[in-house]
């Protein structure tokens, strides 16, 4: 990392600035999304001398200077100067100021004699924390992802496989022989893209990168809105890590977190002494779960802000979508409140009418400028629209987390399967949303946290059963219409919860039943991208066909997967009880040999090895309201696919 210690008085220089006249007006009007590319600092040369051009949002400054390694932090030497427009930007030219050098401004308000040495909320990079100062930067990078950035609209469309493996980039592996530390980004660019190519994941999700004083935190308390954790390494070793994934095949989602900041005092916080960035009255700006600020959404500057961070990582990094974080939290004024602590709006209601606006116009941006990207955001409840345009009403989202589905899959399947037939309803109702939104079945960092347990530690029964429940639970979601996500860890098997201060448990992979659904994982993933019955209409009633979800008494489930581009129907058939069932009976739609192409049952994968590896012919009885049946035994706590085979 280039960290420059040096000390040198230089002035300030007030000559030609990067912010044009046509900046400020975009900027006042509220429609400025690459803020990025004026404010902070940016190497430049002028009148033939190299240094960095500052600029800082600062409406209620009395004074703003810059400060760094490179004046011996003196607060007094370089100060900046107001622009004459009324913007509140205040900015300077610094000669010899170079990359790698380290600064802040000092602020002192008009406002109760406040002064405060503050971060740049636009700095590209950060020291490593607990250290607070940002450091000036480029961003420059030859990228080699071409063939990936012109053709990824078809990877990132809502008809595409999409397979998501989750991924707290400080706690996949860590360096055994370096104190145990995280990985860098530029061995993570080795080792995770190795080891998500070999499983079969479409993209990689990253929990927040952007930079965060509280390691514990998992990134969701972000203060850096444009520059990517420096505990990982340098920007260009991100964009890097970015580039080989895509190189592979495999496409980035960012989290990222516009509903809460922290409070930190380098941070966005009473930056200017006022109440700049977060709302004024603590009902409104501040979050009583997280300790947090909320931003203040009806601010044109914050919405800019916060759309030029997105667009920042969408258009720098080449990132492929955007996971937007505890947007329940954003919509609505009483989110996790009591009577008498929060303020309805205008109309009395409980609605967050400047966050409504504010994520219509964030999502109108991102696919104005970028259509061949997805947003998604995690809403915990059932506000209507979602995922549909903002002007036709919805929100403008591409995806929604089904949380959902998740909260009653797991609950339904957490049970001792004797009980299981008086709460099968817990296991259908998903279908009677689901195609309401355009939906991803995620089972996140979430579920496996906060005395939660891992996934395998919530299946019931004696270890063969609980590894078995496993992997029905992953083979149904698969199945299940809508895209999946998986959090890292899952696909071992772990018995412990997630810990971000340790790597996962590799060591398990030593034994069979947790390669198996590891096997299993990536077998899924493998015929889920083949076949187009399993995706291309997840989010459309024609791709999916209940056989028969009505069996409550053997806890049986059956279902048909569709294609618009392929004739025959994919089965599914789900047994969530321990017993094996021998001579079942299914209706299906087409006469002659069904070809088993998956099951989890199968020896390979742990299971007890009851397979179908020739087949099931149909036989000329009626069932489930079809001519044509097939006979087949079902697996113990299994699932199994079939095919209609053409000759």
């Amino acid at each position: 990392m280039i960290i420059k210690n040096r000390r040198r008085r230089v002035k300030v220089m007030h000559g030609p600035s990067l912010i044009t006249d046509s900046d400020v007006y975009l900027f006042k009007e509220g429609t400025h999304c690459r803020l990025y590319d004026k404010l902070g600092a940016h190497p430049a040369k002028v009148k033939r001398r190299i240094g960095t051009h500052f600029a800082v949002w600062a409406p209620n400054a009395e004074k703003v200077s810059v400060l760094g390694d490179f004046n011996g932090w003196d607060r007094g030497s370089h100060p900046l100067a107001p622009r004459w427009d009324a913007s509140g930007i205040w900015e300077g030219f610094v000669p010899g100021v170079s990359k790698g050098d380290l600064y802040k401004y000092h602020i002192t308000s008009r406002h109760n004699r406040y002064s405060v040495d503050k971060g740049d909320p636009f700095a590209f990079f950060w020291e490593i924390s607990p250290r607070t100062a940002s450091i000036v930067w480029d961003l420059d990078h030859e990228w080699h992802d071409a063939e990936w950035m012109q053709g990824r609209a078809q990877k990132n469309s809502l008809r595409a496989p999409m397979s998501v493996y989750e991924v707290h980039l400080g706690s996949w592996k860590r360096q055994a022989s370096d104190n145990y530390r995280s990985l860098h980004y530029k061995e993570l660019a080795d080792q995770l893209v190795a080891y998500v190519k070999k499983m079969g994941f479409t993209h990689v999700e990253f929990l927040p990168v952007m930079e965060h004083p509280f390691f514990g935190s998992w990134g969701y308390q972000t203060a850096g809105y444009f520059a990517p954790s420096s505990r990982y390494g340098e920007p260009q070793e991100l964009m890097q890590l970015i580039d080989v994934l895509h190189q592979n095949g495999i496409g980035v989602i960012l989290d990222w977190v516009p509903s809460h900041f922290p409070s930190d005092q380098h941070g966005l916080a009473f930056f200017d002494g006022t109440h700049l960035f977060e709302h004024s009255d603590p009902r409104q700006g501040f979050h009583p779960d997280w300790n947090s600020y909320i931003f203040n959404y009806g601010r044109r500057e914050v919405q800019e802000f916060l759309i030029s961070s997105a667009v920042f990582w969408l258009d720098k990094y080449h990132v492929d979508g955007l996971r937007i974080d505890a947007v329940a939290s954003m919509l609505y004024l009483d989110y996790s409140r009591k009577e008498g602590e929060w303020v309805p709006n205008q109309y009395g209601g409980r609605e967050n009418l400047d966050a409504i606006d504010f994520l219509k116009k964030l999502n109108s941006v991102i696919y104005q400028e970028f259509p061949d990207v997805q947003t998604i955001a995690e809403e915990s409840t059932a506000w209507p629209m979602v995922t549909r345009p903002a002007h036709v009403g919805g929100l403008g989202f591409g995806m929604k987390w089904d949380m959902g589905w998740m909260h009653d899959t797991l609950l339904y399947i957490s049970k001792d399967p004797v009980h299981r037939k008086y709460h099968q309803d817990q296991l259908t109702f998903s279908i009677w949303y689901a195609f309401s939104e355009n939906f991803m079945l995620p089972l996140s960092h979430d579920e496996v946290v906060h005395g939660k347990g891992s996934l395998l530690g919530k299946m019931p029964g004696d270890d063969w059963q609980k590894f078995a429940n496993l992997r029905l639970l992953y083979g149904y979601m698969y199945a299940h219409p809508a895209k999946k996500l998986l959090f890292m860890g899952g696909e071992l098997g772990q018995w412990n919860e997630w810990n971000h201060d340790a790597e996962l448990s590799w060591d398990l992979l030593q034994h069979s039943p947790h390669q198996g659904i590891q096997k299993w994982v990536r077998d899924l993933n493998s015929l889920y991208k083949q076949e187009p019955r399993l995706f291309e209409q997840d989010f459309e009633q024609a791709g999916f066909e209940w056989i028969d979800c009505s069996d409550y008494t053997s806890s049986v489930i059956i279902f048909l997967r569709k294609a618009a581009t392929v004739n025959d129907p994919l089965l599914a058939v789900c047994n969530f009880t321990p017993v094996f069932r021998k001579g079942y009976r299914i209706g299906v739609p087409l006469a002659g040999l069904w070809q088993e192409i998956l099951n989890s049952d199968a020896l390979d994968y742990g299971g007890s090895g009851k397979i179908n590896p020739d087949g099931v012919n149909t036989e000329n009885i009626k069932a489930h309201g079809r001519p044509q049946s097939l006979v087949l035994d079902l697996p113990p706590l299994g699932i199994m696919l079939f095919k209609p085979k053409r000759t």
